[in-house]
C-alpha cells in the first residue's frame, strides 16, 4: 500500500483518546480498515478532513497533544507543502511546526493488513448519541457484513444490527433498504436514462485484475444441452394462431428471457468505465445478424415490456434493412 482514501473521522477535534480507539476509517486498495490510536492524549488537529483521497502512507492526517491546554495552539496550524514524490515517513513523523510544545506527535495512517472490500464518499455527520451496536460513533459489524456493504457503497451507520448486542450482520446489509438514491450514486440528470456509481479502489483493483486473468489465463469453457420440447410446442401454438402475421423463432424467446432477467437483477443491466458503473433504467438489447457486410447488431428497445410478436417484427425489420444497406 502506497495511498489510501480517509473515509470519516471517528473522533472530533478537542476530543480525549486512549489506547485502543478507533480515530478514524481508512480504505486501502484491498479493503476498509479501522484505524485504531495506539497513544493517549488529545486530538488537537485534523489535518485530512474526511473523504480526503489519495493520502500517502506517511503523510500527516492530524496532530495529537498530550495536555488538554495545548489544543488551541493548533487552532490555525497549517502543515508545510512538502513535495509529493518524497513523502518519508520517518521525516513527517519528527517535524514539528515553527512553534508547537515538545509533547505533541502526528497521527499517520498505518498500512493496514489485506482484507476483503467500499465505496469512497464523504463521511455523513457522526451524532453524539450512540445508536444501537455503535459505542461512541462505532459501528459493530461482522467482517462479511463489512464487505458487503462495502462493495454495495451502504453507510453501516445508516443499518439497524439484528445480531448479538445490535451487531450488524450480511442479513442485515442484504436487506438494507436506502430511502432515498445509493449513498454513492450520483444523482441522474432530469430524463437520464441510467444512473452513475461512482467505483471505490476495491472494484478499480478488482477490474483490473480480472482483466489481466481473462486476457494471460488460458480458459475452457462448459456447455450443456437442454431440452426445449415444451417451449416447441409453445412457439407451435402460438404461431398456428398467427394466421401467417407473423412466425416466431427460438431467439425471440431468448430475447424475452433475457431482458426480464435484466428487469429482475438491474445490477447486470450495467456497464463498466474506469469512475463508475453505469447502470441503465431501460432494458434494451442486441441481436447478432450476420450480412455480407458482416456482423450487424439491431437494437430491441425496451425488449423487457414489449411482446414476442413486437421483437420478432424488430428483429426482422432490422434485419431486412441491414441485408438491403449492404
Amino acid at each position: 500500500m502506497e495511498q489510501g482514501n480517509l473515509l470519516s473521522w471517528k473522533k472530533k477535534e478537542g476530543d480525549k483518546l486512549s489506547v485502543g480507539d478507533v480515530l478514524a476509517e481508512i480504505e486501502t486498495d484491498k479493503a476498509t480498515m479501522e484505524m485504531e490510536f495506539q497513544e493517549e492524549g488529545y486530538l488537537a488537529k485534523i489535518i485530512k478532513p474526511a473523504g480526503s483521497q489519495q493520502v500517502r502512507v506517511g503523510e500527516l492526517i492530524a496532530i495529537r497533544v498530550e495536555n488538554k491546554e495545548d489544543i488551541a495552539k493548533f487552532a490555525d496550524y497549517q502543515p508545510e507543502a512538502k513535495p509529493a514524490d518524497k513523502p518519508a515517513p520517518s521525516q513527517v513523523k519528527g517535524k514539528e511546526p515553527p512553534s508547537p510544545p515538545p509533547s505533541q506527535s502526528q497521527s499517520q495512517p498505518q498500512s493496514p493488513a489485506p482484507a476483503p472490500a467500499p465505496t469512497p464518499a464523504p463521511a455523513a455527520p457522526q451524532s453524539s448519541a450512540p445508536t444501537p451496536g455503535s459505542s461512541q460513533g462505532r459501528v459493530f459489524a461482522s467482517p462479511l457484513a463489512r464487505a458487503q456493504a462495502a462493495g454495495s457503497g451502504i453507510e453501516l451507520t445508516g443499518i439497524k444490527g439484528t445480531g448479538p448486542q445490535g451487531r450488524v450482520v450480511a442479513a442485515d446489509v442484504a436487506e438494507f433498504k436506502p430511502t432515498a438514491a445509493a449513498p454513492t450514486a450520483a444523482a441522474a440528470a432530469p430524463g437520464a436514462q441510467f444512473t452513475d456509481f461512482p467505483n471505490s479502489n476495491i472494484r478499480k483493483v478488482i477490474a483490473s485484475r480480472l482483466t489481466a486473468s481473462k486476457q494471460t489465463i488460458p480458459h475452457y469453457y462448459l456447455t450443456v444441452n437442454l431440452r426445449v420440447d415444451e417451449l416447441l410446442r409453445i412457439r407451435a401454438k402460438l404461431n398456428a394462431k398467427a394466421d401467417g402475421k407473423y412466425k416466431l423463432s427460438l431467439n425471440d424467446f431468448i430475447v424475452k428471457a433475457a431482458a426480464l432477467a435484466l428487469r429482475q437483477v438491474p445490477e447486470v443491466n450495467s456497464s463498466w468505465t474506469e469512475d463508475f458503473i453505469r447502470r441503465y433504467h431501460t432494458v434494451d438489447i442486441n441481436v447478432a445478424v450476420n450480412t455480407p457486410q458482416g456482423l450487424f447488431t439491431p437494437l430491441v428497445k425496451d425488449a423487457d415490456k414489449i411482446g414476442l410478436q413486437a421483437i420478432n417484427a424488430a428483429v426482422k425489420n432490422a434485419a431486412e434493412k441491414a441485408k438491403a444497406e449492404s
